[in-house]
């Protein structure tokens, strides 16, 4: 099969081919509508199993719909899609233990601290969740110092630096990044830029919608372009600026 993703044949049918292993996402024909306006139009694509694709798009183009689908987090009116082999529908459960979502909200609890919200997402993916053993994440993000201080107490781009760390808790899954640049300062972006190597190195495929378009094809393998709801554009990730459709200049540094 020609690169790492397959994307927008007719009606979401295309021929799988044969396959090893279970790929990231295999999704067919997905539509999402709120009231009267189609957010998603029969959007079919595919990741492989350990590989990472951008999502580019202006806003409102349905990069965060897509990405909230996926993770099971709302509902596809229309179509269905496998994450890791897993129904989205069928097994939703599942997914969720296997997915982790990086969302413009954080979802975190504000009264509980630093630590205490990793060790609540360590349990519910059944990762170790002694003190010892999560003191190194907020290490990584640089927040080893505030491990006792209320979510309460955090910027707005300390909360980002934390929620990135909950996402380390993924071991070998589908990560879902949806515009983690946002909220954060230079060297915020160079610890996503980080964080995103350490995502691949433990085989977890990336999914990353970003605005940030040279960033994103310098880390990426494939990319695709959204364009009111619809699929525009497949390739690799290092065409995506000139080829997919997008004048960088035209959109916006993160949100």
């Amino acid at each position: 099969m020609p690169g790492a993703i397959l994307a927008s044949v007719a009606r979401g049918r295309y021929d799988a081919g044969p396959m090893t292993n279970p790929d990231a996402i295999d999704a067919r024909g997905l539509c999402r509508r709120y009231g009267r306006r189609w957010a998603l139009v029969d959007v079919s694509f595919r990741v492989a199993a350990g590989t990472s694709v951008m999502v580019a798009g202006r806003n409102g183009s349905g990069k965060s719909t897509l990405l909230r689908i996926v993770s099971t987090a709302i509902r596809a009116d229309r179509g269905t899609a496998r994450v890791l082999g897993h129904d989205i529908r069928a097994e939703r459960e599942t997914v969720r233990r296997r997915t982790a979502l990086l969302s413009h909200a954080s979802y975190l609890y504000e009264s509980l601290t630093a630590l205490e919200n990793l060790a609540i997402a360590a349990r519910f993916l059944g990762r170790e969740a002694r003190r010892a053993a999560l003191l190194p994440l907020l290490a990584e993000v640089e927040l080893a110092e505030r491990a006792d201080d209320a979510v309460s107490t955090f910027s707005a781009g300390m909360r980002k630096r934390l929620a990135l760390a909950r996402t380390l808790l993924q071991e070998g899954g589908l990560v879902l990044l949806d515009e983690p640049y946002g909220e954060l300062d230079p060297p915020g972006f160079r610890l996503v830029d980080r964080l995103f190597g350490t995502l691949r190195a433990r085989g977890c495929a990336v999914l990353m919608a970003t605005h940030l378009l040279e960033r994103g094809a310098a880390l990426c393998d494939e990319g695709i372009v959204l364009d009111g709801g619809r699929l525009r554009w497949q390739g690799p990730a290092r065409d995506l600026p000139s080829l997919g459709g997008l004048d960088p200049a035209t959109l916006p540094e993160g949100r």
